[in-house]
């Protein structure tokens, strides 16, 4: 049988209810802005490759997750066959988050929720959470409901 690929994504909420998003310096979505992840290595676990992943391309450490969900709609990344874990992270104090890896930027968004609409807001940015890469959006949604 064909296998898919395994990734691991964490959304991370500061203390205000601000999300931390990277600006990705590689394809696909080249410039866009997902959430710290990236690929389970052989020998780990999905969360130990979640936790080291954000650390990667953040710098934050020692986070405890909580797991979101199982990401596989045919289509959600052009490379191929890849499924996602989600996890969530809700920190109590404040962080400094440093782009690291394959991120070019990891930058705090402020989120304003009207109905269905969420708008990330920071202070040079504002885009609707339907522009973030991969199925992102739909991540967001469900972590929020968590």
């Amino acid at each position: 049988y064909p296998r898919p690929y395994l990734t691991a994504d964490v959304v991370v909420f500061d203390k205000d209810g601000k999300v931390l998003l990277i600006k990705r310096k590689g394809h696909p979505f080249l410039g866009k802005f997902a959430f710290p992840g990236g690929f389970v290595n052989p020998d780990e676990t999905v969360e130990e490759a979640a936790s080291r992943e954000l650390m990667e391309e953040t710098g934050l450490s020692d986070i405890a997750i909580r797991h979101v969900g199982i990401y596989s709609k045919p289509g959600r990344d052009p490379r191929g066959w890849i499924v996602t874990s989600a996890y969530t992270a809700k920190l109590s104090e404040d962080v400094k988050a440093q782009a690291g890896d394959d991120a070019a930027e990891a930058i705090w968004f402020e989120l304003q929720i009207e109905g269905d609409k969420i708008t990330l807001r920071s202070e040079n940015l504002c885009f609707d959470s339907t522009e973030l890469a991969f199925d992102h959006d739909y991540v967001l949604r469900d972590a929020l409901r968590i």
